[in-house]
């Protein structure tokens, strides 16, 4: 019989595997899984949020009793999960990582939350985020911050950290993030796992307000993991007018493909960003990897003029529309970071939206004309290491000072605007034995052709496959 961290660190698709096969049970699954919370939990601070042990228990008995029974079930039965605190779940409470809502509990699922529970996954609990997931530092008012589990004096980044830091203890098997600004790319290279931002429309979104930047996505600990949740929480829906239409089917195959001749462009900085010289040592020492792999690799970057002021605009006008209520009703509970991203929206004048919006639409026009000739774009995820827990966010790279919260972030945010699919997959460790991923960006739309080389690069470098010292 398995113990309970090899159960806790088998991969996704075996487990489930195991338990659809009945050779275990989703009882001793979760058994495991609530067992290594109990032990890591109070350290690293990922998952606030817990139900009781009782009624987990209840569930994994319950869908034990549906597979004996003959029953059909889905692809994610019987595997614990925790959903990112940004996303209703329904009779779960539901905080934002904000003091306002600290006893809120919603009435009906996230769209996605919906599907992984349709899917058989059992929703354990919350996964800790910054306070409105503003910041790739996770850390709030209501629950403090979470830990690196590398180096658990180090910040984990953000906003989707408790999910990658259960993801690396294993706490979970599989987990969701959102992403705007790098929130699932981000905590996943300062943790050593794998986050995906897909394609917009891809994970179909029930919008309050008029967000043309952020996505939902699947971590894990390796690429086919992430391309088997992808599979449950993708696909259209009528009710989101901008899903694609592509079913989450495409991602199930076999992530295998020959990428002799693939044209890769090769990028350090983006030709603007400043980026930490570990950080720049450690992607550059994975090039071999795609040279390997037969691919050709040209140094070269897309046309991103006017993309800091694109993004700003239009991520302070969405913080504007969602959260300037807040501001007019609980300024004092707002950290200082959000009042000011409120603000800067509030004083966006109609015109000034707009022109954002049409220069967004001409850089990805470029962008486009760029990858006729590359097939991807890879680069740093993140211009930094991850650094000490009780900086908030990072003033100065490599003696040029970052002015905001976010400028530390332009190597996602920049990303972000293209609305180009892009993921982080482990390739190295500083030599401080911390964490580095690399981002590879694809064409538009075609999120498998990213997964597909992300798995190809992982397969070689096997930087996935170590594990914190603390979780060992």
């Amino acid at each position: 019989m398995a113990t309970g961290a090899e159960i806790a660190f088998l991969d996704a698709r075996r487990l489930a595997a195991l338990l659809h096969a009945r050779e275990l049970s989703a009882v001793e699954v979760m058994t495991a899984f609530l067992a290594r919370i109990e032990r890591l939990n109070p350290i690293v601070n990922a998952i606030p949020t817990l139900r009781s042990r009782s009624e987990l228990l209840a569930d994994a008995a319950a869908a034990d009793a549906r597979l004996a029974a003959g029953e059909v079930v889905g692809p994610l039965h019987g595997l614990p999960f925790a959903i990112k605190d940004l996303s209703l779940t329904r009779g779960l409470r539901t905080t934002f990582g904000s003091r306002i809502y600290r006893d809120f509990v919603p009435t009906s699922d996230e769209l996605y939350v919906a599907r992984i529970k349709h899917a058989g996954g059992i929703v354990i609990g919350k996964t800790n985020t910054s306070e409105f997931g503003a910041g790739s530092q996770t850390f709030n008012a209501l629950f403090g911050a979470t830990r690196n589990p590398y180096d658990v004096a180090k910040t984990c980044g953000g906003s989707s950290g408790g999910a990658a830091v259960a993801l690396a203890c294993g706490l979970l098997p599989l987990a969701d993030g959102t992403d705007l600004g790098g929130s699932l790319r981000n905590p996943a290279s300062f943790c050593n796992v794998v986050g995906f931002r897909p394609s917009p429309g891809r994970v179909p979104r029930l919008r309050g307000h008029d967000d043309t930047l952020g996505v939902h996505g699947p971590m894990a600990r390796n690429v086919e993991d992430v391309a088997m949740l992808l599979a449950v929480i993708a696909g259209p829906d009528p009710r989101d007018a901008a899903s694609l239409p592509e079913p989450g089917a495409v991602f199930t195959p076999p992530l295998a493909r020959d990428f002799r001749g693939a044209r890769v462009a090769w990028s350090e900085r983006l030709r603007r960003y400043p980026v930490e010289r570990a950080v720049t040592a450690v992607c550059n020492g994975a090039r071999p990897v795609f040279a390997d792999l037969g691919c050709e690799i040209e140094d070269a970057e897309p046309d991103l003029a006017g993309v800091d002021e694109i993004f700003k605009t239009l991520r302070a006008a969405s913080y504007a529309a969602s959260l300037g209520g807040e501001l007019t009703r609980h300024r004092e509970l707002l950290k200082d970071t959000v009042v000011w991203n409120i603000e800067r929206g509030l004083a966006l004048a109609p015109a000034d939206v707009e022109r954002a919006r049409a220069e967004k639409a001409a850089l990805e026009r470029r962008v486009d004309t760029f990858f006729e000739r590359h097939e991807f774009l890879v680069l740093p995820v993140s211009q930094v290491a991850p650094f000490p827990l009780e900086i908030e966010w990072v003033r100065e790279i490599e003696g040029e000072p970052m002015h905001t919260y976010i400028d530390w972030m332009a190597t996602c945010y920049a990303i972000t605007c293209t609305g180009l699919p892009a993921i982080s997959v482990p390739v190295g460790f500083t030599p401080e034995g911390l964490p580095i991923g690399l981002q590879i960006v694809g064409r538009r739309g075609r999120d498998r052709d990213v997964l597909e080389l992300a798995h190809a690069v992982e397969l070689r470098t096997r930087s996935s496959s170590r594990r914190p010292p603390l979780a060992s």
